[in-house]
């Protein structure tokens, strides 16, 4: 994967976000897709190493639109400035937990989990988590997690500029409806999604070794993500 060929149109694409630009460079999209394609086949090869629920993946079932959706937007601009794939059981569509590369510059990073759980799945993530918490807190505050993606809300999430790690985009103010507020671990519950980042350099994925560090990032989420994806399989 071209890294620095996709960054630099990616760059490109921001300074110029418009269709006349967008239609006069087709050709360099195209073939910035293409190595972003090239990369993501290669990523699924290496998580279905240790996650063989991605082995049948194309990177076209992971691979996001470049269009943006504007109608409910204040930003009317038409294409995204980032490429991303969210690489799992089902692809980009499904709610399971699973692995998201984002190529931007000055904010790639690699994310793992889930995202926009609907309320019927918090509230059982919420019970798995209060009836099972020694093995989650175990999985979730481990050395080497805390290291890659921080404590239970430590980061900060924005679409331009998240915090270096995180652990959860966002939270209620409040326990959530139903559960005790002096629970001892009320910051677990609060979560409205259970995902975590690492940011990365814009050089990561030059380097010839990208796909073994990515591989240890994200194998780190794994067992989070696992606990997360039992309570998934019982909605899907």
């Amino acid at each position: 994967m071209d890294s620095v060929r996709i960054l630099k149109f990616l760059k490109d694409v921001a300074a110029n976000n418009c269709k006349p630009w967008m239609d006069a460079h087709r050709d360099e999209y195209l073939a910035c897709r293409s190595e972003f394609e090239k990369g993501i086949a290669d990523a699924i090869a290496a998580i279905a190493q240790f996650d063989t629920s991605v082995a049948h993946l194309t990177p076209k079932d992971c691979i996001f639109r470049f269009n943006r959706d504007t109608r409910f937007s204040q930003d009317k601009a038409p294409y995204k400035r980032h490429f991303g794939a969210y690489i799992s059981a089902h692809g980009r569509k499904g709610l399971h937990a699973g692995y998201y590369i984002h190529l931007q510059p000055d904010n790639c990073l690699l994310s793992g989990g889930a995202y926009w759980l609907p309320t019927p799945i918090l509230t059982a993530m919420r019970n798995e988590i209060m009836g099972n918490i020694d093995e989650w807190r175990q999985v979730v505050e481990n050395g080497k997690f805390v290291n890659y993606f921080g404590y239970v809300g430590e980061g900060e999430w924005s679409d331009d500029a998240p915090s270096a790690r995180g652990f959860g985009i966002a939270h209620l103010k409040t326990a959530p409806k139903d559960f005790p507020r002096d629970y001892e671990f009320i910051d677990y519950l609060r979560m409205k999604d259970y995902c975590v980042w690492h940011r990365v350099p814009d050089d990561f994925f030059k380097s010839s070794q990208w796909l073994t560090a990515m591989t240890d990032i994200f194998q780190t989420a794994k067992p989070m993500m696992d606990f997360t994806n039992n309570v998934i399989d019982d909605y899907e």
